[in-house]
């Protein structure tokens, strides 16, 4: 028994070192094709760019033109040409100097460059070359050859494989080429870089057109078919196929395929994602041009990006999220500001401290535990005395205490000292615990500075936690893939939607979500609602860690939560006076309001059971008839903690249905 497995396994592994005939038809190299949410591609990985394709899901004229111009009589010969061959010799000999090469030979060459060395002029080389291309066609049909030939050549730029160069080119899989974009790529096996439609459009028609009348001729087309193709301008994609170029995404999305044990880089996979292109654009733009203004401040010492060695990443960084609040997709993600000098994800990977955009899980903590929104209390030094026996005494960004103050502008304006004072009184591991349940991942701390951001959070977590404000207390997880299919179109991995779970009150959601919107009216988010136009409701919270070493913004409208955050890898202090407010929150709203531009926004809903109540601001109590108008607001309970005139009036009703802003 030992003998026959030993004997088996010797005869499996000299099968396996058998070597690969000239004849031979293999599967080549393969790209996986990464596609944004509206199916545009938006990047590719693989050892070589290319992706085969089935010759049968494609319009007949496609290999019809490749036929027509470099083997007219392709379905005539046995893989070699002797009328071609003669009268090849023929032109030679008046000087006319052309090749005589099938296509069957250009495969052979072309898929087995090792054996057979197509630069190679000699007449063994041919006559080889010749002997591989009859033996291929003995073996296979002439339409797995023509399949195989169209997947297998190059068509310039490194991209092999009519599907690739039909992406590239036209922005469109082969499966939607033209006639005249058929015609076009046919035109390159000759020279891809002499007839490239990119760079010489007029060379690639003139023999784009010499092609379309062969296939007339030849009787592929019609005339009038030829001369309508013929008729039609060279037009090829832009950003050469891809609607966006978003490296920091597609590299979060190769590690959660890593993590399905699915390895993109072999090649042959489609990728569905839920980037969106048009947010993703709006986000790259945003950052670069806003990052761009900062460094041109003239409290900015540091060396600016445009100047900084080429070798050096020590320049101002910055970062864009953007999640769809309901179901967790990332729609977009710029995780620095230049992925060929640092590839590094600060999004996905970084750990930074969030400042005061954490105090809204702080305040949440606070109205979970009866404190309501109009609560008064002192905005004053503090002196905490440590476990340690150390003092901790919080400071305000302005270095200014503004005395008594309701729960609600304490958020508005960002006093620190409140935030403390209020983690302290609900506990701090007790607001940890709610951060958790939101979603991020990073320990909070139990520390009072941890209520004013001194624990680092992964960004993209944090922003996606803000769903829970959003939606009225549900958080999601952060997608980025859909499915993933392999070549044959099998469904081989399907994320689930982000499983939603109630982590707050909604009613406690949705008075936090209102005090941020406050925040970004009236508040230190205020620059974002100057940019942003005033139909688009929009809620958010600034964030500045004590050294101005970290600014963000984090906000949402009501399809969207997205967060913006600059700072240095080796943190360090930006500029004097940086906050977010000033640096993050105007690149939040340039994207906001670029995307928004021709979309609705939609309108943010209030929970049942909430009651409200008109209210002075300055004093935190009910209005009456002597409070001046610009003092009056509407102030949402959760019932049971309105003030006690509002609880035992009988005209008094809960209200509920769409947020007015």
């Amino acid at each position: 028994m030992r003998a026959l497995v030993l004997l088996i396994v010797c005869a499996a592994g000299a099968a396996a070192q058998q070597p690969v005939e000239a004849w031979q038809i293999i599967t080549p190299p393969q790209a996986s094709i990464i596609f944004a949410r509206d199916g545009s591609m938006i990047g590719e990985m693989g050892k070589e760019i290319r992706f085969n394709i089935a010759l049968r899901t494609l319009p007949k004229y496609v290999g019809q033109a490749f036929v027509a111009v470099e083997d007219q009589r392709f379905y005539e010969h046995d893989g070699v040409d002797l009328k071609g061959i003669a009268a090849a010799i023929k032109d030679n000999l008046l000087g006319d100097s052309r090749g005589a090469s099938t296509i069957t030979q250009q495969l052979v060459g072309n898929m087995h460059p090792d054996i057979i060395d197509r630069s190679d002029r000699s007449i063994s080389r041919k006559l080889k070359e010749q002997a591989a291309a009859r033996e291929m066609e003995k073996r296979y049909n002439k339409e797995q050859v023509l399949e195989a030939y169209l997947n297998q050549i190059e068509y310039g730029h490194g991209w092999y494989g009519i599907e690739m160069a039909a992406r590239h080119y036209f922005g469109k899989g082969a499966a939607q080429l033209t006639l005249a974009e058929a015609a076009t790529l046919a035109a390159l096996p000759k020279s891809p870089p002499l007839y490239d439609p990119i760079k010489f459009p007029d060379r690639a028609r003139t023999r784009r057109n010499l092609i379309l009348g062969l296939m007339a001729d030849q009787n592929y087309i019609t005339r009038a078919q030829a001369t309508q193709a013929q008729g039609e301008p060279v037009v090829t994609a832009p950003n050469l196929g891809r609607s966006i170029v978003a490296p920091y995404f597609t590299d979060a999305v190769k590690s959660v395929a890593d993590a399905a044990g699915i390895d993109l880089a072999a090649g042959g996979y489609r990728v569905f994602t839920t980037l969106e292109p048009a947010l993703q654009r709006a986000a790259a733009d945003a950052l670069v041009q806003g990052v761009t203004a900062v460094e041109a401040r003239d409290a900015f010492r540091h060396t600016p990006f445009a100047k900084s060695p080429r070798t050096s990443t020590d320049y101002l960084q910055g970062i864009v999220v953007a999640v769809d609040p309901y179901t967790g997709d990332v729609r977009a993600l710029v995780g620095g500001r230049d992925y060929n000098r640092s590839p590094f994800n600060r999004a996905t990977l970084a750990q930074r401290q969030p400042g005061s955009s954490v105090k809204p899980f702080v305040f949440a903590r606070a109205l979970q535990d009866g404190i309501t929104a109009n609560s008064i209390v002192p905005d004053t030094a503090l002196a905490i005395v440590m476990q340690n026996g150390d003092v901790y005494s919080p400071g305000n960004a302005d270095n200014q205490f503004m005395g008594p103050i309701s729960v609600r502008d304490a958020l508005v304006f960002s006093r620190n000292t409140v935030a403390v004072q209020l983690g302290i009184q609900v506990t701090m591991d007790s607001v940890a615990a709610l951060v958790d349940r939101a979603g991020i991942d990073s320990p909070m701390m139990p520390y009072p500075s941890s209520a004013i951001g001194a624990s680092v959070v992964r960004p993209v977590d944090f922003v996606a936690a803000y769903s829970a404000f959003a939606t009225n207390g549900m958080s999601v997880e952060p997608r980025y893939i859909t499915r993933i299919e392999d070549r044959a179109g099998r469904t081989v991995y399907s994320a689930p939607a982000s499983l939603r779970q109630q982590v707050l009150d909604p009613r406690v959601a949705f008075i936090v979500r209102d005090m941020l919107r406050d925040a970004a009216e009236r508040g230190t988010g205020a620059s974002a609602r100057r940019i942003v136009p005033g139909h688009i409701a929009i809620a958010g919270k600034t964030g500045t860690t004590n050294d101005n070493a970290d600014v963000w913004f984090v906000g949402m409208t009501p399809s969207l939560v997205a967060g913006v955050w600059l700072g240095f890898d080796r943190p360090k202090t930006i500029m004097p006076g940086a906050g977010g407010g000033s640096l993050a929150a105007p690149i939040w709203a340039q994207m906001v309001a670029s995307y928004y531009g021709t979309r609705s926004a939609g309108d943010w809903f209030a929970p049942p059971d909430v009651s409200t109540g008109e209210l002075d601001r300055l004093t935190g109590l009910l209005a009456d008839e002597f409070t001046p108008a610009d003092r009056r607001y509407t102030e949402y309970f959760i019932p049971g903690t309105e003030p006690p005139l509002l609880r035992v009036n009988p005209w008094k009703v809960p209200q509920w249905g769409v947020f007015v802003r």
